[in-house]
């Protein structure tokens, strides 16, 4: 029990703050992917309080995508892979389990995971894609699968096509890592 707390001490220092040229790009992708995928179902003539491309997920693959586009996690093999997978168990224990929302919810993350490791596709937004396509509500679940392509997969490409941009036009950045 010792070492196991032990491990809980850490060690290691807090890094540096990334430069004010990382900062500012960071900050600007995320700014501009997110207002892109809102842009898409604004287009549709959504109101904000239902336009579904604003799912929560998104927000944390804006972190990955701008803030740390080198992370293995960022990659577009692991933006695409992630969110389709974990939208695809989402909704599908959701309707295996739509009465145990509990169930549906604790298997659709787990489950996620697993696949998002055996496939090297590990997204850790797609836990959070997993859990919304579960207690997102009625809109989310009308849309049924639906749910995979839009607004998750079309709003991960959106949000891909940004971080491609944006990445390469700073002096210094590059994205992708790899592709497949």
């Amino acid at each position: 029990m010792k070492d196991l707390f032990n491990k809980m001490k850490g060690g290691k220092h807090c890094p540096p703050r990334a430069p004010l040229t990382e900062i500012f790009w960071s900050t600007l992708g995320g700014c501009l992917g997110i207002a892109a995928i809102y842009l898409i179902g604004h287009i549709q003539g959504l109101p904000l309080e239902n336009n579904l491309f604003l799912v929560g997920s998104f927000g944390a693959s804006a972190v990955l995508l701008y803030g740390i586009p080198l992370s293995p996690f960022a990659q577009p093999r692991n933006l695409l892979g992630g969110h389709l997978i974990s939208a695809i168990i989402g909704v599908a224990f959701y309707l295996l389990f739509s009465e145990q929302i509990v169930l549906a919810a604790s298997f659709a993350v787990g489950v996620s995971i697993g696949a998002m490791h055996f496939t090297r596709t590990l997204h850790p937004p797609g836990g959070a894609t997993a859990l919304i396509a579960v207690v997102g509500g009625d809109t989310v679940h009308q849309l049924g699968f639906l749910y995979i392509l839009t607004p998750i997969g079309l709003g991960a490409l959106i949000m891909l096509f940004v971080a491609l941009v944006v990445n390469n036009l700073a002096k210094g950045r590059h994205y992708p890592e790899y592709w497949w």
